[in-house]
């Protein structure tokens, strides 16, 4: 049995809150759920006479099953070699020629269940995207199973059972493979052949989160992660070990709902300094040594950040868009012109940030002054993931497996 709650002004209007009596515990499953909620501020409009100022080419576009659908499963690509790795939840996992779209390998895993009792749901439904290093490339499971396969051919390698569903990316590296499990652990599998090595299991999870995990970042040695607590730790790659843990976003509040403490989106670690943001909390840049703040500034996102040579950006939960000087945390900029369009994760190429929407439009604001730079369409489904950025190239995924990539360069076409 689920309650259902309608709440206005939760991440970017409102939000759709869902607490599962079965476990005790629950989640808000967010704007990539339904585009037609009720009591919600109307996204901003695009302005029909915009000029862009940069010129951007698609190159190609495909579809990867279903995407992601309404999971809440941060569906991403992933890139290496001149190839771009996609995923599913109706089972399809595939990689295509990163330049021309050419399909080089699809695999169709597991076998389509009852219509009247499962809704026709695939018994093998990826979440979270793909990651690839080397020869590996790793998905994980709604299932609570993580599968590597062999990037070049598709060949299954190993899978291995984990605590919960996966509905971030793992991260690679140090010989290993490392998943934040929905449930709240992280857990640490060889990279031959998935076997465990350790499960961190102190995460306690709220009784009301968000439908979302951050995904666990691999950097000399040290696993970080966003817990739903509100804190980010850091652990020890080679087993599991705490090695400091921070709060970001501290739940404050009568309610369950003023409560919430998430933080979910996408962290960055350069130069010793994690900068991650909380969902109603700050965002900060923190020792990576230590966990200790560098510098806090009073804006929160479920979105997280990312980081050019000199600044962090990220949006709030109204869709604007900040910029924060990346030593002392200042504000440089804010653009409000895409208010209520429920952005999901933000990238920087070049002297851009780009960012997608709730109707399918990738937006290029400059890295200077925020000012819109250019903007395409790639459906008309949200977009959730953070673009992925190779060189002049972007390729971007919708909830529903639209991919397009688009060449970013020299004047307005």
């Amino acid at each position: 049995m689920s309650i259902v709650f309608t709440a206005s002004r939760l991440r970017g209007a409102s939000l759709i809150l869902l607490a599962v009596a079965m476990t005790g515990c629950g989640t808000i499953k967010g704007w990539f759920n339904d585009t037609k909620k009720e009591n919600i501020e109307p996204p901003t409009p695009l302005a029909e006479n915009f000029s862009p100022t940069i010129g951007v080419q698609k190159l190609w576009s495909e579809r990867i099953g279903k995407g992601a659908e309404k999971t809440g499963a941060l569906m991403r690509p992933a890139y290496a070699d001149g190839k771009l790795y996609a995923a599913s939840t109706t089972g399809v996992v595939a990689a295509y020629d990163a330049a021309t779209g050419k399909t080089l390998w699809s695999k169709q895993l597991g076998s389509r269940r009852g219509f009247l009792i499962h809704r026709g749901s695939n018994s093998v439904r990826w979440g979270g995207g793909p990651s690839v290093d080397g020869d590996l490339v790793v998905v994980g499971t709604l299932e609570g199973t993580v599968q590597a396969f062999n990037a070049g051919d598709g060949a299954e390698r190993w899978t291995a059972q984990v605590t919960s569903e996966v509905i971030a990316p793992p991260a690679i590296g140090g010989g290993m493979v490392y998943v934040r499990t929905n449930d709240g652990h992280i857990v640490g599998l060889d990279r031959a052949d998935g076997s465990r090595k350790w499960v961190y299991d102190r995460s306690t999870v709220p009784l009301l989160s968000l439908r979302g995990n951050s995904a666990p970042v691999f950097v000399d040695g040290v696993v970080y992660s966003g817990e739903d607590n509100g804190k980010i730790i850091a652990l020890r790659a080679s087993d599991g070990a705490l090695l400091w843990e921070q709060v970001l976003s501290p739940g404050e509040g009568r309610t369950e709902i003023d409560r919430l403490q998430d933080v979910d989106g996408q962290i960055a670690v350069a130069d010793s300094i994690v900068y991650a943001a909380g969902y109603r909390g700050q965002t900060a840049a923190l020792s990576a040594q230590t966990g200790r703040p560098v510098w806090t500034h009073d804006v929160g996102s479920d979105g997280g950040v990312a980081l050019s040579a000199s600044q962090v950006y990220l949006t709030d939960a109204d869709a604007n868009v900040y910029a924060l000087d990346l030593r002392t945390g200042s504000s440089q900029w804010k653009q409000d012109a895409l208010k209520y369009r429920w952005l999901g994760e933000p990238s920087v190429q070049g002297d851009a940030v780009v960012v997608g929407d709730l109707e399918g439009w990738v937006h290029w604001l400059s890295i200077n002054d925020g000012k819109l730079l250019a903007r395409e369409r790639v459906s008309k489904a949200p977009i959730r993931s953070a673009p992925v950025v190779v060189g002049d190239t972007v390729y971007v995924e919708t909830i529903y497996g639209d991919i397009a990539a688009y060449r970013v360069g020299g004047g307005s076409k």
